[in-house]
C-alpha cells in the first residue's frame, strides 16, 4: 500500500514524466540508446516500488510510440520494456522483492535481499543483450536522428525525416499505439518545481532508508506519501485511488492460502514428494519448470508467495543452497512475464500501432513460450548445478 500510494503521487505531479524526459534527452540523438534507455527507466520505477504491470502500463505507450517514430523493432522495444521491470521488481523495496524476502523469512531460510536483486538485474541486462541482437539492435547502431533536439523543441520529429508522417497514424489513443498516447508524454516539456523536487528527495530516502538503514519499507513510503500531501494537497487528492488494491488484495490472500496450507500440512505433504525425488539438483529443476510454466499465465506474485513454501522441506535438508534455488525459482517465474498472456505482455500488445500488432502478439509469444523451457536450465546452470552454499 505505502510504496504504490507513493509512487502514484509521483506519476500524478509530474515526476515520473520528467525521469522519462531526462533519461531520453541523455541519448543525445542515438537511436540505438532510446530501447536501453527505456530499460533502465522502467526498471528505476520498479526498484523504487511500482508494481510491475503498472510501470509497463506507464513507460510501454512511450516507448511503442519511439519504436514507430524512429522506426524500431517494436519486439526489440517491448521486450526491453519488460526486461526492465523484472531487473528492478526484485529490489528489497519493490513488490517482488518484498513477497520473496517476506516468504524467505517467514520460513527461517536464509536470504540475500542483495544478491538477489543484483542477480535479477544482471540476467535481465544479459537477456535484454540477446534480444537486441536478435531483433535488430545491430541495424540501430548503424543508425543515427537527432532524438534530443526533437524532443527539446517541443516538434516530437525526428531531424532526419523518418517516421514523419506517423505523427497523425495509429489511430485513436484507444489503440495505444498511435502518437495520441506519445504525444503528451514526450512533447510537453515537463520541468522540475519544488513538488517535484521534493518527490524525488522522498525516493531517495525511501531506497537509502530501506538498504542501508534498515527502515520498514512500508511505512517509510506512507511517511514520505504524508509529507508530499501536506505539501501539495492537489497532488495527493486522487492517489488513494490508484493504490493497487488488486496486487494487496492477492498477496494477502496467497499468504493466507498459504498459511492454511501450511497448517493442515498440505505444503509438507507435497515438500515432502519433491523431497522423495531423491535427486536435489533435479528437484530444483522441476520447481524452477513449474514456476515458468504457470506463472506465464497466472500471477508472478502468486507462484512466487505459493512455490518457495513448496522447496522449503528439502532445502532444510541442506543439499542445496536456499539462497540459490530462491534466485533460480524467482528469475523463471519473472521472466515468462513476455508471454502475451501476462499483464506485461498484454499491455505491449495494446501499444503497438495497430498494424504491427499481429507480429507483435506472436513475437512476445514464441520468446515468453520459449523462456518457459529456457529460463529454468539457464538459472539452474547458473545458480544450482554449481551448488553454492
Amino acid at each position: 500500500v505505502g510504496v504504490t500510494y507513493l509512487f502514484a503521487m509521483a506519476k500524478a505531479n509530474g515526476t515520473v514524466d520528467w525521469l522519462v524526459q531526462a533519461a531520453v534527452r541523455l541519448v543525445r540523438g542515438r537511436i540505438v540508446l532510446i530501447p536501453w534507455m527505456m530499460f533502465l527507466v522502467t526498471a528505476l520505477l520498479t526498484a523504487v516500488g511500482a508494481v510491475v504491470p503498472a510501470a509497463v502500463a506507464i513507460i510501454a505507450p512511450v516507448a511503442m510510440g519511439f519504436a514507430l517514430r524512429y522506426r524500431i523493432n517494436p519486439l526489440l522495444m517491448g521486450l526491453l520494456v519488460i526486461n526492465g521491470a523484472s531487473a528492478g521488481g526484485f529490489s528489497p523495496i519493490s513488490i517482488f522483492g518484498s513477497i520473496v524476502n517476506g516468504v524467505v523469512t517467514r520460513n527461517n531460510l536464509p536470504g540475500d535481499p542483495g544478491l538477489l536483486f543484483i542477480s535479477s538485474f544482471v540476467f535481465n541486462l544479459a537477456l535484454s543483450g540477446v534480444v537486441f541482437l536478435l531483433f535488430g539492435g545491430r541495424e540501430l547502431m548503424r543508425r543515427r536522428g537527432d532524438v534530443a533536439d526533437a524532443i527539446a523543441d517541443g516538434s516530437g520529429e525526428p531531424s532526419d525525416g523518418s517516421g514523419g508522417s506517423s505523427a497523425g497514424s495509429g489511430g485513436s489513443s484507444a489503440g495505444g499505439g498511435g502518437t495520441a498516447v506519445l504525444a503528451p508524454a514526450v512533447t510537453e516539456q515537463v520541468t522540475l518545481n519544488k513538488e517535484r523536487v521534493l518527490t524525488l528527495t522522498g525516493l531517495i530516502i525511501l531506497a537509502g532508508g530501506a538498504l542501508f538503514f534498515g527502515l520498514d519499507v512500508g511505512f517509510t513510503a506512507i511517511t514520505v506519501a504524508v509529507v508530499l500531501s501536506l505539501v501539495s494537497p492537489k497532488g495527493a487528492k486522487d492517489a488513494v485511488g490508484q493504490i493497487a488494491w488488486p496486487t494487496v488484495l492477492l498477496i494477502c490472500g496467497i499468504v493466507t492460502y498459504v498459511s492454511l496450507m501450511e497448517r493442515v500440512g498440505t505444503i509438507d505433504f507435497l515438500g515432502g514428494k519433491v523431497a522423495q525425488i531423491g535427486i536435489p539438483l533435479l528437484a530444483g529443476l522441476i520447481i524452477c519448470l513449474i514456476g515458468a510454466a504457470v506463472s506465464a499465465f497466472a500471477s508472478t506474485t502468486g507462484i512466487l508467495g505459493a512455490l518457495i513454501p513448496l522447496a522449503v522441506p528439502f532445502l532444510l535438508a541442506g543439499e542445496i543452497g536456499a539462497v540459490a534455488l530462491v534466485i533460480a525459482l524467482s528469475l523463471s517465474s519473472s521472466v515468462v512475464d513476455s508471454s502475451p498472456f501476462s499483464t506485461s505482455g498484454a499491455l505491449v500488445v495494446a501499444n503497438s500501432q495497430e498494424t504491427q500488432r499481429d507480429y507483435v502478439f506472436r513475437g512476445l509469444m514464441r520468446w515468453g513460450f520459449s523462456m518457459i523451457a529456457i529460463a529454468p536450465i539457464v538459472t539452474w546452470l547458473i545458480f544450482l548445478a554449481p551448488n553454492w552454499s
